[in-house]
């Protein structure tokens, strides 16, 4: 017996931090989570899976195209002329959805109950399925307490949508223990809601597939479903398998050892041709660039973010923009000078320092400043907003941090500069 255990599908879910990227194809990104659904359906034709289970988001939010539902049901009609069944549990994105209300599904496909949990028996393959879909988006409830005893003689499926206890990178959404589930005696549970790939082994095994496509920047490396086989012993095999059309890849670049902003520059190109060169995949890459270090050419790249966006883009476009696209340039360098050494001095550069440190407190020029910001906020555009690190803290008026950050810089660029 095999199944295809899958969730957080998110059809039709858009890219998010690549749409302002000029040379990203448009229609892959916004057909990239149908494609990788269609990688899954082509995978279970191929691998003649016994039925496959959907634990929950095959929709996003409250999303009203119903070319997305005829394109699943496209798919559905597919898997069943290859006489392959499948089980469709509702998650908290599923019940907000109008399609989960209005579209009527092919007969190969079969809807666990939001009122109370429901068991489909699989006789021919000694299997039964247990499940409840959500009735609201919002179900705090814990679902996974009502769930019928297991099956005496047959391999148990629980499929549940599920933050399991409390993952703190989602919401909350019908909390149970993992203590609880291998307590509840069924072979195998199917979960769905956390997006990244998760096995316990116990009295159970116990697994969130993760979702089929990286959507954002939070959702890094390969990304698909599991395949799972059961032997004549009852044994569980689980087997990653990846479905997904872009990865999206966190590259962290140390400058420290470089003196200048083109030195940085060409670092951090040197590291992009590396991470193409250790990328065993020709699917392209969606790249965060995050440049860190103590380093003395903190000074030079202070308020240099968008030319260094420039820089790392004509980089891109010697290594090819089919195979990686830039979705943001990230700062986080630091000043050889802590400061310490600037105090010790005695000309325009230090009483510099002094100034900008006590601004940090003085309400009254903190409320200038902020009365000043205010203005320019309010009219910029959107893609300086994306740039800007601290556009929130000066939106609400909390300007120290912002000020805790120019210090260092500012001086460490005058100095350069000296």
């Amino acid at each position: 017996m095999r199944f295809i255990h899958a969730a957080d599908i998110h059809l039709d879910s858009p890219l998010v931090g690549l749409s302002a990227y000029a040379d990203a194809p448009v229609e892959m990104l916004r057909t990239a989570t149908r494609d990788a659904f269609t990688n899954l359906v082509n995978l279970a034709i191929e691998e003649q899976v016994d039925f496959m289970v959907i634990a929950g988001d095959l929709y996003d939010g409250n999303w009203k195209d119903h070319n997305t539902g005829l394109y699943f049901s496209q798919a559905m009609g597919r898997l069943k002329k290859a006489d392959i069944p499948v089980y469709l549990l509702y998650g908290n994105h599923d019940a907000e959805n109008e399609m989960t209300k209005r579209l009527l599904l092919p007969d190969n496909v079969f809807v666990f109950d939001s009122r109370k949990p429901s068991t489909f028996l699989l006789d021919r393959l000694g299997v039964a399925l247990h499940g409840r879909s959500f009735k609201d988006a919002a179900t705090v409830e814990n679902l996974a307490a009502s769930y019928p005893e297991p099956v005496k003689g047959l391999v148990n499926i629980g499929v549940l949508h599920t933050a399991l206890e409390g993952n703190a990178a989602h919401a909350n959404y019908a909390p149970c223990s993992l203590a609880e589930l291998h307590a509840k005696g069924y072979q195998y549970w199917a979960l769905g809601h956390v997006h990244d790939y998760a096995i316990w082994r116990g009295e159970s095994v116990v697994v969130f597939p993760g979702n089929l496509q990286g959507r954002h920047i939070r959702e890094t490396g390969p990304r698909g479903a599991v395949l799972v086989s059961s032997d004549v012993a009852g044994s569980l095999d689980v087997e990653r398998v990846y479905v997904d059309v872009l990865r999206w890849h966190r590259l962290e670049v140390d400058v420290s050892s470089c003196q200048s902003f083109e030195q940085a520059a060409r670092s951090i190109g040197n590291a992009l041709e590396g991470l193409l060169a250790d990328t065993h995949t020709a699917m392209p890459l969606a790249v965060r660039v995050l440049v860190t270090g103590q380093t003395p050419a903190h000074g030079d790249l202070f308020g240099m973010e968008a030319q260094l966006r420039l820089e790392v883009l004509a980089s891109i476009a010697v290594l090819g923009n089919d195979k990686l696209w830039l979705e943001k340039v990230r700062l986080e360098t630091r000043p050889l000078d802590d400061g310490e050494a600037l105090r010790q001095r005695a000309d325009a550069l230090a009483d510099l320092q002094d100034l900008l440190e006590s601004a940090e407190t003085d309400q009254e020029f903190l409320d200038s400043l902020r009365d000043d910001l205010s203005g320019l906020i309010s009219k910029a555009p959107l893609e300086l907003k994306a740039l800007m690190p601290h556009f929130d803290d000066i939106k609400n008026g909390d300007l120290a941090p912002l000020l805790r950050e120019i210090r260092p810089s500012l001086i460490a660029h005058l100095a350069k500069v000296e």
